[in-house]
């Protein structure tokens, strides 16, 4: 049987973004957020999997290393695991814009790869994204969207902020 899933992206979704900044370029800069944290509950409590889908084009500009995007990546599922909670996965795409590669979002790539590797329905599956090009990379995938913040956007709900996102995921899943 397909796991259904809720893919989050990760900068402004699991995190605050740092500002001025636009790179979380350490450990030490990434800070969870705790309706995030609450949002996940829900998720797993719903039967549904987590998986982070996120573009990191630091990487590529050389602001920071693919081994400190996956050394946060460890410290975040080692945090959650402490309270009870699971990532089934996390895909980050290190390229630059200009690289026209397939993983990197509005691109479906990331979800394809996880929905082939850990049998996901992507059709019964959920996006978690505070930009446009997340909402369009979900439904490419053949998703349903849920966009934070913004202005207009194609996604199916939208809410103010990530502290209204656990009550819309408490209703919907």
């Amino acid at each position: 049987m397909s796991l259904r899933c809720v893919f989050f992206d990760r900068d402004g979704v699991v995190n605050r973004v740092p500002d001025p900044e636009r790179y979380v370029t350490g450990w030490d800069k990434f800070h969870l957020l705790p309706a995030f944290v609450e949002s996940l509950r829900i998720v797993q409590q719903r039967g549904f999997v987590a998986v982070v889908v996120t573009n990191q084009q630091g990487v590529g500009k050389g602001e920071y290393s693919l081994e400190t995007v996956q050394e946060m990546h460890r410290n975040l599922r080692r945090v959650l695991a402490e309270q009870g909670l699971e990532l089934l996965d996390v895909y980050c795409c290190p390229h630059l814009a200009a690289d026209n590669c397939a993983c990197r979002k509005p691109k479906p790539g990331m979800f394809l790869q996880a929905a082939a590797k850990h049998d996901i329905d992507l059709q019964a599956s959920w996006m978690v994204g505070d930009q446009e090009h997340d909402m369009t990379a979900g439904h490419a995938a053949g998703c349903r969207c849920i966009r934070v913040g913004g202005e207009k956007t194609a996604a199916e709900h939208q809410v103010a902020s990530m502290n209204d996102l656990p009550a819309l995921l408490d209703k919907i899943l």
